[in-house]
């Protein structure tokens, strides 16, 4: 006999939060690919910075997921969409990554939102990490940014900011939501 858990029609919140999951396990992978531009590049703390960033994607894309299965919803877990890899600077890349930031703070906010509409103040409730959590994304990845131009091509004076910095994820957040599987 099958084990499998009836499909029950979602409201705009659980809708909002499956196409969150697909957005953050996307984020995780275009993470790595800016990580191993990095790499290929022989600028070792930004690609560190990267695949951390990388990480925190994927947690939090199960943080998701363990949301989910707790409310008792069916989940699916999504293939990725598309990457980019190539980029002709390092501006450019961590443009990328801040744009990808703003979008995911822009998604994050439509389902609190949507979650306020329904009534649905225990989901309402936990989408206040993540907002929390994008505007410190956000705020790193402009810094990020801000170094990068002001460095004014001399990465090594970034990769130097990055080695004495603590820049992103201390892993260490003890209000992140479960993380289904358990945190990375």
């Amino acid at each position: 006999m099958a084990l499998t858990k009836k499909k029950e029609p979602r409201s705009k919140f659980f809708e909002l939060l499956q196409a969150q999951i697909h957005n953050e396990f996307n984020a995780s992978q275009q993470y790595i690919a800016l990580a191993v531009w990095f790499d290929a590049e022989d600028l070792p703390q930004l690609a560190k910075h990267f695949y951390k960033q990388s990480v925190e994607e994927r947690n939090h894309a199960m943080a998701l997921v363990q949301y989910m299965l707790d409310r008792d919803h069916h989940v699916e877990i999504p293939g990725t969409g598309e990457v980019r890899n190539d980029f002709s600077g390092v501006t450019e890349v961590i443009e990328l990554a801040l744009e990808q930031e703003k979008e995911v703070a822009a998604d994050i906010s439509a389902m609190a939102k949507a979650a306020r509409a329904e009534e649905d103040y225990i989901s309402e409730q936990f989408t206040q990490w993540f907002l929390k959590e994008q505007v410190e994304e956000i705020s790193q990845m402009n810094t990020l940014l801000n170094v990068v131009k002001r460095a004014n091509g001399n990465l090594f004076e970034v990769e130097n900011h990055l080695y004495r910095e603590s820049v992103g994820d201390s892993g260490t957040d003890s209000q992140m939501p479960p993380v289904a599987g358990g945190k990375l």
